[in-house]
């Protein structure tokens, strides 16, 4: 299978994710307000590669949990660090 140009980054192997959210006619609701981040998100967030988000993690800058293996980032622990180093 050939990766697709449009599905990556420019110069990354990064694929691109994008969240979509599906409403019935009518419905003026909003798309769910996220309550966390994944290691991908720190890194389109932070500009930074996936080690240094692990680093991050190892550190215990913010609260995090797993789920099914994969690392759940708190998004108001990660939005206080975040706004304490800008």
């Amino acid at each position: 299978m050939k990766d697709n140009p449009k599905d990556k980054t420019e110069n990354s192997s990064i694929p691109v994710c994008i969240e979509t959210f599906e409403f019935e006619d009518g419905d003026s609701t909003a798309a769910p307000d996220r309550r966390c981040y994944t290691v991908e998100d720190l890194q389109i967030i932070l500009s930074c590669g996936r080690q240094a988000v692990y680093s991050l993690l190892r550190r215990k800058e913010f609260n995090t949990f797993k789920v099914g293996g994969c690392y759940r980032i708190s998004k108001s622990s990660f939005d206080a660090w975040l706004e304490a180093r800008l």
